[in-house]
């Protein structure tokens, strides 16, 4: 994850995987699945005006529906987000 290093405000997340099937066995094609809005925060840029980010990395995050911007590292999914765009630390 060294690759992408986020400039101030943003935050870099892993978007957590969900399984593919429901709980009565039905199988969902990624198409017809909606994508979570939970994640992994991979790396965190400075504080915006200069103050220091709420985030750390490592944490589980709740975060805005249509905040991130989907980018591609290595193969994986990563998700770049304004830190605004947070909405919970999950514990």
């Amino acid at each position: 994850m060294s690759k992408l290093k986020p400039l101030a405000g943003y935050v870099v997340v892993k978007r957590e995987v969900e399984a593919s099937q429901t709980s009565s066995g039905i199988y969902l094609t990624d198409s017809a699945k909606e994508k979570p809005q939970r994640g992994e925060v991979m790396a965190v840029g400075v504080g915006k005006d200069e103050k220091p980010s709420q985030v750390q990395i490592g944490q589980k995050v709740l975060f805005k529906k249509y905040g991130p911007t989907e980018v591609e590292m290595d193969g994986q999914e990563m998700l770049l987000l304004e830190e605004e765009d947070i909405l919970a630390i999950i514990e």
